[in-house]
C-alpha cells in the first residue's frame, strides 16, 4: 500500500496543469513510436463518484486488469492521487462517507476503507465470511450487505451495520441466496431478490477427456421483497422473476421492468409495498425482438428523486430516445426526437433535468452530453447540449448541487479520461486525468475515414477506414478487417468508450505504425445505426451481418493502395464467429485470419444455459430454426480452410466458454487442417483479456502472424 502524508495539502494544492485542455503538449523529443509495451501502461477510468461537497471525484483507474482507487480536484488544479496500491485485481467502485473524508469499496470478499487525510487502506472490518453488495444508507451512517457462508448451501444474510460504531442488525436470512439490497430514500426500508442461485452445469466431452471439467453457470431469478432497516419479516412482492433496474420510487413503490418469455415485450413495473400490488405502467412491443442494448445504453427504468416520474430508453420511433411516463401510471411522453440514439439518462437531484448522451444525426461515432429541461411538464421539454465537436463523450453524473456533469470523453488522439463541465452549452470543460502515458506522440494517431460499401443485399454497411500517415500510395500495401464484439456493439470516431474494446482501437494504431491500412465495419446488428439496423441479424445470425463483415474485404480491394492479396481478418467474441465463417465460406479471400474467443457453433452456444436466451431471442431454438443453426455452425465446415487461422482463448472465459475453441481444434484436426492451425491457451483468463503478461503475449503474437502471412519479405520486420 502507499503511504500518503500530507495528502490533503496535495488535494487543495493549486498548481494548474495542462490537463484542462483536451491534449497535452508534448516536446518532441519525447516521442517515439508506438510500442506494445506503451499499450499496456494506456489506463482506464470508470465509476465517477462525486464527494458530498461537490470539490473532488473519486474514480476507478484500471491498468492491464488491475484497478486501483484514485481522487482529484474538480477544477483540475492538481494530478489525481493514488488511494491504493493493490498488484492484482483490486478496486470495482467506492463510496463516500458522510463528512467526505473517507472511501469504502469493496475488497477481497468485505468492505474497505481509506481515508484522505493519510494512511493506508484497510479492511473496515474483518469476520471472516464472504461479504459483498454493499449500499449505503441515504444518510450515510449505515451500509447493507449480503454476508454469505462459505459453504454455498449455507444460504445468505442480509445485514445492516452502522460505520461508526460497528453495531450490526441481521434482517434475514435465506437459505439459497440475496442480491441487490437497496435503500429507500428515508432509510426506512430495504428491497432486495432472494431465493436467486446459480446452478453449475459440468461436463468432459470426450475430445476434451474425463480430466477437463468444463462448468456452465445458469442464474436461477429470485423473489423481490422488501424489509424494515430495523429488523422484521421481509414482505415478499409479485411473482418470481428478473427484476432489472431495481429502483424506489418514492418511500412506499417499487419500479423494474421485465421481459416476456418470447422477448418481444418488455414492461416496466410499479409495485405497492403496502398494498402489494403490481402493474405495468409502459409497454414496449417489438415485432422482432427487444434489442435496446442495455448494458451499454442503460435502459433501466430510473425513478425521478422527487418520485413524480420515471424516466427510460425505448426505439417507439425506431431510434432509442428518452422518454418520461408518471409513477402512478398514464402516456409516455417523448423527450429526445430525431435520427439519432439517445443513451444513460441521468436526473438531476432536483427532478428538473435528465443529463444524457447521444450522437447526432450522420455521426454515428461521435457522442455529446445533453441536458433535457423537464421542469413540471415534460410535454414542454427542451434540449440543450453541453459539448459540442468530434468526440465521444457519455455517461454525464451530475454534481451534488445539480451545477456541473463529470463525463468520459474519447476522440482520435486520446484514449477515454474524465472531464467535469458546467451545465450549460458552450460550457468549457475540465479535464481530471491523463490516461496514456508519457512520450506517446498523439500527433501521429491516425484519424479514421467514415465511409460506406454495399452488403450483401445492397444495404450500405457503415465502416471507419484508417490509412497509415506517410502510406506509399504507389504501392500495394497488406490490410487488416477488424471485426468488433458483442453483436450488439459498435466502432467510435476514436478511442473506444470501453476498455475491453479500447485495447483493440489501441492496437490498431500499432498495425498502422506497421503499415497495415485496418477497416473496421459496423455491420448489421451494430448500435448507434437505429432499431432496423440493429434488429437486422433476426434469424439471420451468421447470415447477412456476417456477409456484411466479411465483404469490408472487397471495399478493401477496390482501393488502389491495398493489396487484393494480403488481405487479413480478425475479431473478437462475435467478431471471431465471423472471422471462422469468412475463413471457411470464403476460404480464398482472406490471407490468414486470427479469432480471438469467438463462437464456433451456435447450437452450443445455445445449450450453454449462460448464453441460451441471447440465442434463443435472435434465431429461436433450433428445434424450430435448423437451417438458421446451420448456417451459424463454422465449426462444421472446418473441413474447408485453406488459409493459416490463429485462435487465441482464455480458460476462464465465461461469455464465450474455452469449450467451443477446444472442440474447434479437435475437428480441425479431425479434417487434416492441423498446419493451417495455431492456437494459444491463456490459463486463468477472462473472456476480454487483461492482465499484462496475457496482453503482451497476445499482441506480439497477432503482430508476428500477422507479419509472417500478411507482409512481403522486402518489408517485413
Amino acid at each position: 500500500m502507499v503511504h500518503r502524508k500530507f495528502l490533503a495539502g496535495v488535494l487543495t494544492a493549486v498548481t494548474v496543469l495542462a490537463l484542462s485542455s483536451l491534449t497535452i503538449a508534448q516536446s518532441s523529443s519525447t516521442r517515439h513510436h508506438l510500442t506494445i509495451d506503451d499499450l499496456i501502461e494506456i489506463k482506464h477510468p470508470s465509476n465517477p463518484v462525486w464527494s458530498p461537497d461537490g470539490r473532488r471525484i473519486a474514480f476507478i483507474w484500471e491498468r492491464a486488469g488491475i484497478r486501483n482507487l484514485y481522487v482529484v480536484n474538480v477544477d483540475g488544479s492538481s494530478k489525481p492521487v493514488v488511494l491504493t496500491s493493490f498488484t492484482t485485481d483490486g478496486v470495482s467502485h467506492a463510496f463516500w462517507s458522510r463528512s467526505g473524508d473517507v472511501l469504502y469499496f469493496p475488497h477481497e470478499g468485505t468492505l474497505w476503507q481509506v481515508s484522505l487525510t493519510g494512511g493506508e487502506a484497510q479492511a473496515a472490518w474483518t469476520t471472516g465470511a464472504r461479504e459483498a453488495q454493499f449500499a449505503l444508507s441515504p444518510d450515510g451512517t449505515r451500509v447493507a450487505f449480503v454476508r454469505s457462508s462459505k459453504d454455498e448451501a449455507g444460504g445468505s444474510d442480509l445485514v445492516v451495520r452502522a460505520l461508526a460504531n460497528g453495531n450490526e442488525v441481521q434482517l434475514t436470512h435465506d437459505p439459497a441466496h440475496i442480491e441487490d439490497p437497496v435503500w429507500s430514500a428515508d432509510g426506512a426500508r430495504l428491497a432486495f431478490t432472494g431465493g436467486n442461485k446459480i446452478v453449475h452445469h459440468d461436463e468432459s466431452p470426450a475430445y476434451s477427456g474425463d480430466k477437463l471439467i468444463f462448468r456452465a453457470e445458469e442464474y436461477k431469478p429470485g423473489q423481490l421483497f422488501v424489509i424494515s432497516a430495523a429488523g422484521g419479516q421481509p414482505t415478499p412482492l409479485g411473482a418470481p422473476g428478473d427484476y432489472d433496474g431495481l429502483a424506489w420510487v418514492d418511500g412506499s413503490h417499487i419500479s423494474f421492468d421485465r421481459q416476456s418469455d418470447d422477448y418481444k415485450i418488455r414492461s416496466i413495473y410499479v409495485a405497492d409495498i403496502n398494498s402489494g400490488t403490481v402493474k405495468s405502467i409502459h409497454e414496449d412491443k417489438e415485432e422482432k425482438f427487444w434489442s435496446l442494448p442495455d448494458w451499454e445504453a442503460n435502459a433501466k427504468p430510473q425513478p425521478s428523486p422527487d418520485g413524480k416520474w420515471i424516466a427510460f430508453l425505448t426505439d417507439l420511433d425506431g431510434w432509442d430516445h428518452v422518454y418520461v411516463v408518471p409513477a402512478e401510471g398514464g402516456s409516455a411522453v417523448q423527450i429526445t426526437k430525431g435520427h439519432f440514439e439517445a443513451w444513460r439518462p441521468a436526473w438531476s437531484h432536483d427532478s428538473t433535468r435528465i443529463a444524457f448522451d447521444a450522437n447526432e444525426p450522420d455521426h454515428p461515432g461521435d457522442r455529446r452530453v445533453g441536458i433535457a429541461q423537464i421542469g413540471k411538464d415534460p410535454a414542454r421539454a427542451t434540449i440543450t447540449y453541453v459539448t459540442a465537436g468530434p468526440g465521444t463523450n457519455i455517461e454525464p453524473q451530475w454534481s451534488p448541487d445539480d451545477k456541473r456533469l463529470v463525463y468520459q470523453h474519447t476522440d482520435t488522439h486520446n484514449s477515454a479520461d474524465l472531464f467535469v463541465a458546467e451545465a450549460a452549452t458552450g460550457a468549457k470543460a475540465v479535464r481530471l486525468s491523463d490516461s496514456m502515458p508519457a512520450g506517446i506522440d498523439r500527433s501521429a494517431f491516425v484519424e479514421p475515414q467514415f465511409v460506406h460499401y454495399p452488403g450483401p443485399d445492397g444495404q450500405q454497411v457503415p465502416a471507419w477506414l484508417f490509412v497509415p500517415k506517410n502510406l506509399d500510395r504507389s504501392k500495394k500495401n497488406p490490410a487488416i478487417l477488424w471485426v468488433h464484439g458483442d453483436g450488439i456493439n459498435q466502432n467510435y470516431d476514436g478511442w473506444h468508450v470501453q476498455r475491453n474494446y479500447a485495447v483493440y482501437y489501441s492496437f490498431h494504431h500499432y498495425l498502422l505504425q506497421q503499415g497495415y491500412v485496418v477497416l473496421a465495419p459496423d455491420y448489421r446488428g451494430s448500435i448507434g445505426y437505429g432499431r432496423d439496423w440493429r434488429n437486422g441479424v433476426y434469424m439471420d445470425v451468421g447470415g447477412n451481418d456476417a456477409k456484411d463483415a466479411w465483404m469490408g474485404a472487397n471495399y478493401l480491394k477496390t482501393l488502389p493502395y491495398v493489396d487484393a492479396d494480403r488481405i487479413g481478418i480478425w475479431g473478437l467474441s462475435y467478431g471471431g464467429f465471423f472471422t471462422l465463417i469468412a475463413m471457411t465460406d470464403q476460404p480464398t479471400l482472406f490471407r490468414a485470419g486470427v479469432d480471438v474467443a469467438g463462437v464456433t457453433d451456435y447450437r452450443m452456444y445455445y445449450t450453454d444455459p449462460y448464453h441460451g436466451d441471447w440465442t434463443v431471442e435472435r434465431i429461436g431454438t433450433p428445434e424450430q430454426n435448423p437451417k438458421v443453426y446451420d448456417l451459424a455452425s463454422p465449426i462444421s465446415r472446418i473441413d474447408h480452410l485453406a488459409r493459416p487461422l490463429l485462435v487465441l482463448h482464455g480458460t476462464a472465459d465465461v461469455n464465450v466458454p474455452f469449450l467451443e475453441s477446444v472442440w474447434l481444434m479437435d475437428e480441425a484436426l479431425k479434417k487434416d487442417k492441423g498446419s493451417l492451425l495455431q492456437f494459444m491457451i491463456y490459463p486463468g483468463e477472462f473472456h476480454y483479456f487483461t492482465r499484462e503478461h496475457v496482453l503482451r503475449d497476445a499482441w506480439n503474437r497477432v503482430d508476428q502472424f500477422f507479419a509472417t502471412q500478411l507482409r512481403a519479405k522486402s518489408d517485413s520486420h
